[in-house]
């Protein structure tokens, strides 16, 4: 009983300082502490310099050999992309002929890895773990953004070329992927970085999480999920469930363990990305809905991620 406490203890220190993080935004956000214009400008600091400076020390400083994880990140997008396949077909049987099918694929299958999900590897696993995770979070963000536009994009003569316009300007102009190709090339050349540029990337990296948590939570609107309801459950449950428990359990049996089942599995638990609503309001899609499923699965991964590292823990698979 007490090795069973213990390892419940160890699940919510995890999750824990994140909830705390979240609640802190959502109270600075009443009081009138911080407002909609700080998290606007602070969230885009944080996803154009502070999460690529994060990042980018991450990989350049680690001593992991990521040429051994390349079947890590070459199962971290075959499953999602089959996820991905497997959330398109379920909700257009279950929402047929609705306009909403995309935005509910979208916030079924495309996590928070870059803010939430490296929040609890680095709570787990440290900066080695965060270097790892570094890695797969680029192969991922890429395809996220592929299968986002595929959902979003409404079915038409001119829509082909317009989606690959919007693909490609996603990923080449994406903050996180230039930073995390730039410094696998400064690792693989053995690039030396200035200690005077290192340190003060390291001042902006120490900012990253917790400044991104409090916009986070600042930004969630617990009040609007009166909306869409039957939507938003179902894009949650795919989500906070079927995504996290599909794709982790295929990873166990094809033998992954320790530090890359763990990763897998922190990954594809974390809760909807806030990019969905961006996507989705910029390709005429249910942004309502969106910001819904945002907000629900934030709250419940609390939840359903202490659960998943509890069972992990307590069957000593991570």
């Amino acid at each position: 009983m007490n090795t069973l406490w213990e390892q419940f203890a160890f699940s919510a220190s995890v999750t824990g300082p994140i909830c705390l993080m979240l609640f802190l935004g959502v109270m600075l956000k009443r009081i009138g502490l911080i407002n909609d214009n700080f998290i606007d400008v602070a969230s885009k600091v944080v996803f154009q310099v502070t999460l690529p400076a994060m990042l980018f020390l991450s990989i350049v400083q680690s001593n992991h050999n990521f040429s051994a994880s390349s079947a890590l990140v070459a199962f971290g997008v075959i499953a999602n992309f089959i996820f991905f396949l497997f959330t398109i077909f379920s909700t257009k049987l279950v929402f047929k002929g609705s306009k909403d099918q995309g935005v509910i694929v979208q916030g079924g299958f495309r996590a928070n890895t870059a803010i939430i999900g490296l929040a609890y590897v680095a709570n787990i696993y440290g900066n080695q773990g965060v270097a790892l995770a570094a890695i797969y979070v680029a192969s991922l963000t890429v395809l996220y953004n592929i299968q986002a536009v595929i959902a979003l994009t409404p079915k038409g003569k001119d829509t082909g070329a317009k989606a690959i316009k919007v693909i490609v300007k996603s990923i080449t102009k994406n903050p996180l992927i230039i930073a995390i190709f730039l410094a696998v090339v400064f690792y693989a050349l053995s690039i030396p970085i200035p200690k005077m540029v290192a340190d003060a990337g390291q001042y902006f990296a120490n900012m990253t999480l917790p400044l991104a948590l409090l916009c986070t939570g600042g930004s969630l609107d617990i009040s609007s999920l009166k909306q869409e309801k039957l939507s938003t459950w179902f894009a949650s449950s795919y989500k906070l469930i079927a995504s996290p428990l599909l794709i982790t359990l295929a990873a166990g049996y094809l033998g992954f363990e320790g530090l890359d089942l763990g990763l897998i599995f922190l990954m594809s638990a974390a809760p909807t990305a806030a990019a969905s609503y961006v996507m989705a309001r910029a390709m005429g899609g249910n942004s309502t809905l969106a910001a819904n499923i945002i907000a629900l699965t934030t709250v419940v991964s609390l939840i359903t991620c202490t659960l998943g590292i509890f069972a992990l823990t307590a069957m000593g698979l991570i």
